[in-house]
Formats: C-alpha cells, structure tokens, sequence
C-alpha cells in the first residue's frame, strides 16, 4: 500500500472504534461508564476521544487534572467532567465555574472546594478514600472526619457530594477484593455521616472486565476504550474491543548494500548478505521506543519485518532482504492485529513496557488523522 503524496508519518485514529468499545463495555458492565481521556486521550486526541465516547453511550468524561478538563470545556464538550489530581494549593474556582467535578483525596482539598462554591453553585466532588493502592486517596484514620465535614458543608450548600471512588491495584483477585471490602466500609462510614452521592465507583477497565462485583454503579474505563487489553493473557479481539490507533509511516529511502553493511548508531545491526534497507522516518522524539531497538515489529507491504539497529530520534532502518520496496510504500508499525499489523503489545513486548506505554507516548509531531465518523 501507498502513502499518500506528502505524508512522512501519522497515527490513523479511528473514532468508530473508540465509539464500539465504549458501547460494548456498557452493555458488558451494565453501569454508567466514566470515559477516561487524560493525557490527550492516551494519545489519540482528548477531544475527538471524548465526542467518540459520548457517542458511544459514556454519560461521564473523566481526566486527570482541571487544566485538561477546562481545556475540553473550551471545545464545547458540555457532558460531567470529573478531574482527580490537583496542584498542592490549587485553586478551585474555575473548576466549579465551569461544573467540573473534583476528586478530593483530603481535608484540605475538601475545603478549599467548600470555599469555591459561587452563589447558588455548589462544588460537586468525588470523594476518594484509600483502599490500599497507597497514592492519594483520604487515609481511612480521616474518614470520619472528612465525611462529617463533607456532610456538613453539603448541609449547607457549599458542597454537593456526586460519588466515593478509589483505585485497585489488579495485582491479584485476593488483593482487589480485600480492596472492595474496605471501600464498602468507607460507603457505610460515610452514609453514617449523612453522605448518600450518586455514584460509587472503583473499578477501571481491568476489574470492570474480570471482577464484576466491583462494578458498583459505575465503571471508570480507559485504556479499554481505545481498544487495548489490560491483560497479558487477552487479546483485545478476545475482549470484544478493536483497536483504535494506527501508527504508520511512509518508507523515505531505500538502498542496496553489501553483505557486512553497519545499520545506523553504533552499527548495533551488521548485514548478513547482500540486502535492501528501508528507512522509516518515525523515531523516539515520535515516541518509538528506543529501548525496541533490533526488536520492534513492523509489516510493509504486508509483509513483516523487524527493525534494524539502533532506533534513532528521528527514524530507523527496516532490512527487507530481496523484497520489493518503494520510497511511498507504507510502514505500519502497529494497529490492529487482526488486519495483520503488528499489535501495540507487540511494541511493550519489545520495549520492556506496557502497551498504554507505547499509544499514549507517541508525539505531537505525528499528525493524527480521524477516520470513522
């Protein structure tokens, strides 16, 4: 397959895909979904990901700080916003102007949200307690009293509480019960203090797949909207989901060389006979993995190869042996593997990561192009 006539790489997002999984794992779950987009999207555009989800029936959107929550208000994305991760002394007044719900992890939080109420606006939160991931989360020796307070300026009018959440670990079943146990514990504490919100939610993709009693009333999914696997003995087909991101990009030279040839930095890759090398102008400043070197899978012409040597910032090298390549034809270095590309795992495989790893580090100097609707 050719590129088209001027394009040097790009990433393929396709938001028809992203739409699919969402209502798939609404119909798996049978709760509200909380569409997660932070960090761009995981790489394939916060906004086109939200309006993809949205589509697909998530009734929440949910990012990790206010900036890229206010940042989808500026695009007309008008749906409940929730943002979890917050400067230490941020300010919350732009948040509750614009409704953008706050996941508070303490006291102080807490207040500073009751203090950015504005008129007849009260700040809606999401309380998060610990339940033993150990990142932020209200400390179980605080939840009395975050949940009395809570309660309390809710009495008021300062706040309005919209759910209790936390975060499992998915490091064993045993673990994410344990885990489940001591969150409903938090739900009992805080229905003592008066608190009965909405929404409880603590599973992400991986527990709302595997685990069905941490479904609750509703589900946080991320990496499953864009159609990768949280499991290492699951494929995404396995799952019902597709892929959503192509990584590809247009072969920029080809040259014949001579057995003994040394292939890019450090001549890591040394030609065994006399071969053909295609040059591929995606590197780690586009975010390949230079820890894939020798290793990263890559199909041209619908054929499979893997790179050769040292991946370098801008570009590397493929050997083709004697097959017909052209300067135009199109390198894929990952997508969907049931099209017969390289997979997104197959890439953190190589890389010693995880696929969430390989879509959401790809660079702002690939141009992503939307196809779908």
């Amino acid at each position: 397959m050719r590129m088209a006539s001027g394009v040097l790489r790009e990433a393929l997002i396709d938001v028809d895909a992203i739409a699919e999984n969402v209502r798939h794992l609404r119909r798996l779950t049978g709760v509200e979904v909380i569409a997660v987009v932070k960090a761009e999207g995981y790489g394939h555009g916060a906004h086109r990901a939200a309006l993809a989800a949205l589509r697909g029936g998530a009734t929440r959107i949910g990012v990790s700080d206010i900036d890229e929550a206010l940042a989808l208000r500026r695009r007309g994305i008008r749906a409940p916003l929730f943002a979890w991760l917050h400067a230490p002394g941020a300010s919350f007044a732009e948040a509750v102007r614009e409704d953008v719900e706050l996941g508070i992890s303490d006291i102080d939080q807490l207040l500073r949200a009751g203090e950015a109420a504005q008129g007849d606006r009260p700040a809606a939160v999401h309380l998060k307690i610990e339940t033993g991931l150990s990142r932020n989360g209200i400390a179980p020796a605080d939840w009395r009293v975050v949940f009395s307070e809570a309660a309390r300026l809710e009495r008021i009018g300062r706040l309005r509480v919209v759910g209790l959440f936390s975060h499992l670990s998915n490091a064993s079943e045993v673990d994410d019960r344990a885990a489940l146990a001591k969150f409903e514990e938090g739900v009992v504490l805080a229905a003592a203090a008066g608190l009965n919100p909405p929404l409880r939610h603590i599973a992400a993709t991986h527990a709302a797949i595997a685990l069905p009693e941490a479904r609750l009333n509703a589900v946080r999914i991320g990496i499953g909207i864009y159609g990768i696997s949280p499991f290492d003995d699951r494929s995404s087909a396995d799952l019902g989901l597709r892929p959503a991101m192509t990584l590809r990009g247009a072969v920029a030279a080809v040259r014949r060389v001579p057995a003994g040839t040394g292939v890019s930095y450090g001549y890591a890759y040394r030609t065994e006979t006399d071969t053909t090398l295609a040059l591929v102008p995606l590197g780690y400043a586009d975010g390949v993995p230079r820890q894939a070197s020798g290793r990263g899978p890559v199909t041209i012409n619908g054929r499979r190869f893997t790179v050769a040597g040292r991946i370098a910032m801008d570009q590397f090298v493929v050997d083709v042996g004697d097959h017909p390549v052209a300067v135009g034809d199109e390198a894929v270095l990952f997508g969907d593997p049931t099209l017969g590309v390289p997979s997104a795992r197959e890439w953190a495989d190589a890389a010693d990561t995880i696929d969430y790893e390989i879509v959401t580090r790809i660079g702002a100097r690939v141009p992503r192009r939307e196809v779908g609707a």
